[in-house]
């Protein structure tokens, strides 16, 4: 039975009991939560990152840890626990994961860039084995290695619940990448996972031939992240050949790769005939004009289904840009456009300021704003992007979470 929204009090009961000076920074949030009228209605998030840019914290450490989960082990009404940037070790982990197997609540929890490794990897991964509440878990940042990835590819064979597993910039390596694959295979519930920046030392590209083999399969997985990947023209030829038969997946992720103009001609047949795909992320690769002439020829003519595509730092110059300019003239669907970081003359220019001005281009869902000077019009940066929050969110509630956030809601995979 959940206690009443009185966490401070309790908190600070706790402390005394076990002999723990307060943070003021928990003691300040849970203040806060007291204060929320819907608290034991609709449930609550603590915001405890210790990345706040407006008002320094003091991070929360594995001390702190331990208190806080002696008050929310009767507090039904916390859903979420956002514990991102701050001091968790191992030890921090082993609290965290008795908590996840005692508690039936808490849906969202946000560990991204502590410093937990991994035997704290292993902990966490077996709780989840039991735990049927969580639905969504960020491990960002925590250098758990390949043997901690592939304590968590273990446990994606026997939980059933979650639906988002964060694993980018964990240093997993290509046996926990090939684990995840088979896992993937069989599970039904995942919807999303990050498995950005793995540690490679092969450049056969096993791992994308056996995530392209999950893909011909796996009928659930909605979000897909591969960035940073070393993934060349024969992986994404890979993937292209799973996906047509794959009716899932909505966010393809292929940032930070070695793709150019000939890996895009099979992206470009792909986005022909696939209705599914509607995020395409292929930031910082090579793909240069050819690679976004093959792109636009298939969104001017034959796909209407694409809603982002995020083309930055690529090496386009005018010649390729304007061609996307007058795909985006044919096609009404594609709202988000990001392409910063190429090669702009005055033609783009032109045309990407006609293409905000009529409105077919908004701000908010594009990464240039037009301006002039001397009668000629520029483009400068705006700070807009699909990965916009994937590292931090912002306090203020005020965010609309569909601009040019990092999925757009598209299908929502749950309340966080």
């Amino acid at each position: 039975m959940s206690v009443l929204p009185d966490l401070h009090l309790h908190y600070m009961q706790a402390c005394q009991d076990l002999s723990q000076p307060e943070n003021p920074f928990v003691a300040r949030v849970l203040q806060e939560a007291d204060k929320n009228d819907e608290i034991s209605t609709k449930g609550i998030i603590l915001k405890l990152a210790g990345n706040n840019h407006l008002v320094p914290v003091p991070r929360v450490t594995d001390d702190d840890l331990g208190v806080l989960v002696s008050v929310l082990d009767q507090a039904a009404f916390v859903t979420g626990l956002d514990l991102a940037y701050n001091l968790l070790t191992d030890v921090g982990a082993k609290t965290i994961a008795t908590f996840l197997q005692e508690n039936s609540t808490l849906q969202y929890l946000n560990l991204m860039f502590n410093d937990i490794g991994t035997s704290g990897a292993e902990l966490i991964a077996e709780a989840l084995h039991s735990n049927q509440s969580l639905v969504h878990l960020r491990m960002t940042g925590n250098k758990i290695g390949n043997q901690g990835g592939m304590f968590f590819a273990s446990m994606l064979k026997i939980n059933s619940t979650l639906e988002k597993l964060d694993l980018g910039d964990c240093d997993v390596g290509l046996q926990c990448l090939i684990a995840t694959a088979i896992a993937l295979t069989e599970n039904k519930s995942l919807k999303a996972i990050n498995l950005n920046r793995p540690l490679l030392s092969s450049q056969q590209e096993e791992t994308t031939v056996h995530i392209a083999r999950m893909l011909k399969t796996n009928s659930s997985l909605v979000e897909l992240h591969l960035g940073k990947h070393g993934m060349k023209n024969f992986g994404v030829e890979r993937l292209c050949e799973a996906l047509y038969g794959n009716s899932s997946l909505r966010y393809l992720d292929l940032s930070c790769n070695n793709i150019t103009g000939d890996g895009v001609k099979f992206l470009g047949e792909l986005l022909k005939k696939n209705r599914a795909l509607r995020i395409l992320d292929l930031s910082a690769n090579r793909i240069e004009d050819v690679g976004t002439i093959y792109l636009s020829e298939a969104l001017a003519t034959r796909n209407m289904t694409l809603q982002a595509l995020s083309i930055v730092s690529n090496n386009i110059t005018g010649k390729g840009l304007l061609v996307l300019a007058d795909a985006l003239q044919a096609n009404t669907t594609l709202s988000h456009v990001y392409i910063w970081g190429n090669k702009f003359d005055r033609s783009t220019c032109v045309a990407f300021w006609e293409l905000i001005e009529m409105g077919r281009l908004q701000l908010g869902c594009t990464d240039v704003v037009p301006y002039e000077v001397d009668g000629e019009i520029h483009l400068a940066e705006l700070s807009h992007g699909l990965g916009k929050h994937r590292y931090w969110s912002p306090r203020s509630a005020a965010v609309e979470p569909g601009a040019a956030n990092a999925s757009l809601e598209i299908v929502p995979v749950s309340g966080y």
